[in-house]
């Protein structure tokens, strides 16, 4: 028979498991791994939870729900994961608080979390971050109340019951012990992450003279833009805000600690590629809001969708012309095309037919704003090679663009209640519906903050133990103004998720402008495994 578990809806195309414990939560996430069930694209292991992403056109929950049910949980899988030293020097902020609070010496909490042997059960919250848990259970630790802004590469820590090690430069509130010269996340090695769940870590104390990390782990992967003369592609000649790279992004990464990311308007990403004859996915140049203008340094074919930013080429002669939007142009050596700030919209996309030369990271040239993964950001001065690689014929005749969003709109988007309106008050659901929300400032490809009238609050003040956040997921922190993950969300998260975005509305919601208020509205006939009772 199978253990306590229950079953809530993460939006359209995902499947929250909850569990016992850890230790359940691994087992099925090892049973699904070795039995994998139809459908199911990828799979994020949480504290006591499983998130399963699925194609809907191959399967639906309800066949999921019927095999894991039918999955014996009770015995336990053995994780015997390759074993990892990691040198550690003793420094750390916290470290006299964290012998106080365990009662210990300073030396004796330094022997003990070298005796002690930790596990990656999971990760999440940052490339390379691996939460770890320990044979010694007394090395359990509360998180600072007040979380700092800045923890540095390679430093050591404990929050709860889990040991974690910061692979990056990054806001945090554990409790700080030492730091390690080690690399935990590194793009130039395969795989990147140093720690993957499974294996086995041990702590060994080293001098004070040890040297300090290097930050390169997070450093993105070099793309072909150059300084220059535009010899044989693009020169830009303004970029307003940092353009991106952008494709459909790098799918199953999660066990690294790493999202999908990618276009936030996946379909304007394929018409832009389609219009030029490139394959939908191609790499394209994702521009925030316009004031952007490139230079041709050899003829070319270029198509701008998504938002839809008025283009105007000078040529080489000095004249103007106005560019098509949606549609395939053509520009001349020395040429240049500028994309005014649009009048609708956020995000337009630039594609050129035979494609930009851009390396990729882990299968992927899009630029993860989150994760600090892929290829830079684009500036003024910078030079875009041309790939020149294999294309159809262009389409002139691609379908008519949709409309999108002004900062005067209100915009409806449809959402999947769920998984955990629960944790928050009777009437928070009811209010996420019925009343618009104002997007803020506090708006990135990251995530939208929202404001309304009323702030949601929660009923269960305990603290959420990380779980899997699925793109589109409204969270709800502490201080009750939603944020609306997009595509550079973080894998996990530590706040209830109140509902989820549809999937016809996931590129929507990427191009609504700060200023425009959002008015969400619940799909029928979800919930449906709210009800269901531990089995």
């Amino acid at each position: 028979m199978a253990e306590s578990q229950r079953f809530l809806p993460a939006g359209q195309d995902g499947l929250l498991i909850e569990l016992a414990d850890l230790e359940t939560t691994l087992t099925l996430h090892d049973r699904l791994r070795a039995s994998p069930l139809e459908g199911v694209t990828e799979m994020v292991v949480g504290a006591r939870t499983l998130l399963l992403s699925f194609d809907g056109r191959v399967t639906d929950p309800r066949p999921l729900v019927a095999r894991i049910r039918q999955i014996d949980l009770l015995k336990r899988t053995v994780r015997e994961g390759e074993t990892i030293e990691i040198p550690v020097t003793y420094d750390g902020e916290d470290l006299d608080d964290v012998a106080r609070l365990l009662g210990w010496s300073v030396p004796e909490l330094i022997r003990r979390h070298g005796a002690a042997t930790y596990t990656v059960a999971f990760t999440g919250f940052a490339p390379g971050f691996a939460y770890m848990t320990s044979d010694d259970p007394a090395l359990e630790v509360s998180r600072r109340t007040s979380p700092r802004t800045r923890i540095p590469a390679g430093s050591v820590a404990l929050g709860g019951k889990f040991g974690g090690i910061y692979p990056s430069d990054s806001p945090g509130g554990w409790q700080l012990i030492g730091r390690t010269p080690l690399k935990m996340w590194d793009t130039n090695r395969s795989p990147p992450a140093l720690l993957a769940p499974g294996h086995r870590v041990r702590f060994r104390e080293i001098g004070k003279e040890a040297p300090a990390q290097e930050p390169t782990t997070t450093q993105p992967a070099q793309a072909s833009v150059q300084a220059g003369p535009s010899a044989r592609g693009l020169l830009v000649t303004r970029a307003d805000r940092p353009a991106l790279f952008q494709d459909l992004g790098r799918p199953a990464q999660a066990p690294q600690g790493v999202s999908v990311s990618g276009a936030l308007d996946r379909y304007s990403l394929s018409e832009a590629n389609l219009c030029v004859g490139n394959p939908p996915g191609a790499a394209a140049v994702e521009i925030a809001y316009g004031g952007f203008a490139v230079r041709a340094g050899l003829p070319v074919t270029l198509a701008v969708a998504g938002a839809p930013a008025p283009l105007k080429i000078l040529t080489a002669e000095g004249r103007s012309l106005p560019a098509p939007h949606g549609r395939p142009f053509a520009l001349d050596a020395g040429d240049e095309l500028t994309l005014a700030v649009p009048p609708e919209g956020t995000r337009s996309y630039l594609a050129l037919r035979g494609g930009f030369a851009v390396k990729t990271t882990l299968g992927s040239a899009a630029t993860d704003t989150l994760a600090r993964v892929g290829p830079p950001p684009i500036h003024e001065g910078d030079l875009l090679l041309a790939e020149n690689g294999p294309c159809a014929a262009v389409d002139p005749f691609r379908p008519p663009p949709p409309s999108l969003p002004k900062a005067s709109d209100t915009v409806v988007i449809d959402v999947a209640p769920g998984p955990r309106e629960d944790w928050l008050t009777p009437d928070a659901l009811r209010l996420l519906l019925d009343q618009p929300w104002e997007v803020t400032s506090e708006t990135s490809r990251v995530g939208a903050r929202l404001r309304g009238a009323q702030h949601l609050t929660r009923q269960e003040m305990k603290e959420l133990p990380s779980e899997g956040t699925p793109r589109g997921a409204i969270q709800v922190p502490h201080s009750g103004e939603p944020v609306l993950f997009l595509a550079d969300h973080p894998v996990t998260g530590g706040y209830p998720v109140i509902a989820v975005v549809a999937r016809h509305h996931l590129d929507l919601a990427g191009q609504v402008p700060i200023g425009a208020r959002i008015r969400f509205r619940a799909l029928p006939c979800f919930g449906h495994f709210r009800k269901d009772s531990p089995s």
